[in-house]
């Protein structure tokens, strides 16, 4: 056992450090170049795109709008990178993580683009809506049946097993600070909410998320608005903070400018999961007059994952007085730092939205 387990730490120590960042980050340079940096050039348009409504075919079938299908995936990206990563990221790498994973988000937005449209271009008709993802356009795209196959066999392993593991952990760990309730009564609350949630298909699943993602979201950019509106003559200091430990003299003779550049990357590449091939899935069911569209919609899920979002739970952290030697991490230091400031709402309000945009995203 102690063998196995041995194997796979050093199997993720090296698709972590080498493999996964350097793909991912290599190829979110490459398409931020060769498609001219488009997550810049068309923000506007990304954001005015929000407002398509859902389509009928033929007069009567009904298929997921853009909105909806922006809501599902920004839903298996808000919560577990968002509220518990950052506080990884800040303990582990320092401040100067966070800089690093506003630079990924940037970066990152443009393979989220490119996924996105590859899913819109590649999508079949379904029996109920459109499917699609990288497995489509593996196979009908690159003419490659076995790597669709083998990524739909690995994706559904990782958010089977991997991804819902870690999501109904951290749901746990938040409800048990917030409520005292003991994980196992959590787990299972959270499998007969998603019982419930997927047989009723993918247009339960948008019509939950469309109204549950935005909610949750917004009220907690919100929150987290008053927080550093409370704080508004700190924020240069944190914003100081954050620069320097990701550029300083000091942390570059200690190895702390590699330490949080590595987890900024780690923790923003989970957070926004750009170029991951999860968001396509969700991309190719919108129904869209052009398949860019889709693009420009799962390039702003990605800014407003990382750049609006972590650093709304960056900022509530390093509000604190000792975010590191408080001895806590993940999803419990964020609400920690949260009930410092607002009261025990705070805590109680991330512990909810945790349990329903993983729900959501399950």
């Amino acid at each position: 056992m102690e063998l196995f387990t041995n194997i796979i730490n050093e199997a993720n120590y090296v698709l972590w450090t080498y493999v996964l960042i350097i793909m991912l980050l290599g190829c979110a340079i490459w398409f931020s170049v060769k498609t001219r940096f488009v997550q810049f050039r068309m923000l506007g348009e990304m954001i005015r795109l929000l407002g398509d409504s859902t389509a009928k075919i033929n007069g009567h079938e009904k298929h997921i709008s853009s909105f909806q299908a922006f809501t599902i995936s920004l839903a298996s990206r808000v919560g577990t990178g968002n509220l518990a990563g950052v506080a990884t990221a800040l303990t582990v790498g320092g401040p100067g993580a966070i800089f690093w994973m506003w630079i990924i988000a940037l970066l990152g937005s443009s393979s989220a683009f490119v996924e996105s449209t590859l899913a819109q271009l590649f999508k079949v008709k379904g029996k109920h809506s459109y499917v699609g993802g990288p497995a489509y356009y593996m196979e009908r795209g690159l003419k490659k049946r076995w790597m669709g196959v083998l990524f739909a066999v690995l994706i559904t392993v990782t958010f089977g097993l991997a991804f819902n593991s870690v999501q109904s952990n951290t749901m746990s760990a938040a409800l048990q600070s917030a409520f005292s309730i003991e994980p196992l009564n959590s787990g299972i609350v959270i499998s007969v909410l998603t019982l419930v949630i997927i047989f009723g298909g993918v247009h339960r699943i948008a019509a939950i998320s469309s109204v549950i993602v935005p909610v949750m979201a917004v009220g907690y950019i919100a929150l987290a608005l008053f927080v550093v509106l409370a704080n508004i003559d700190r924020i240069p200091a944190v914003v100081e903070q954050i620069v320097g430990n990701a550029f300083g003299w000091h942390q570059a003779v200690g190895g702390g400018i590699g330490t949080a550049l590595m987890q900024g990357i780690k923790r923003g590449l989970f957070s926004n999961e750009a170029g991951m091939g999860s968001a396509p899935n969700a991309a190719a069911t919108a129904h869209v007059t052009h398949p860019a569209k889709q693009g420009f919609i799962q390039a702003l899920g990605v800014f407003t994952d990382t750049l609006l979002i972590c650093s709304c739970t960056a900022f509530i952290i390093l509000f604190g007085e000792d975010y590191v030697g408080s001895g806590l991490d993940g999803i419990q230091l964020t609400q920690a730092a949260l009930t410092s400031e607002v009261g025990n709402i705070g805590g109680i309000y991330v512990a909810i939205a945790t349990l329903f945009s993983h729900t959501a995203a399950f």
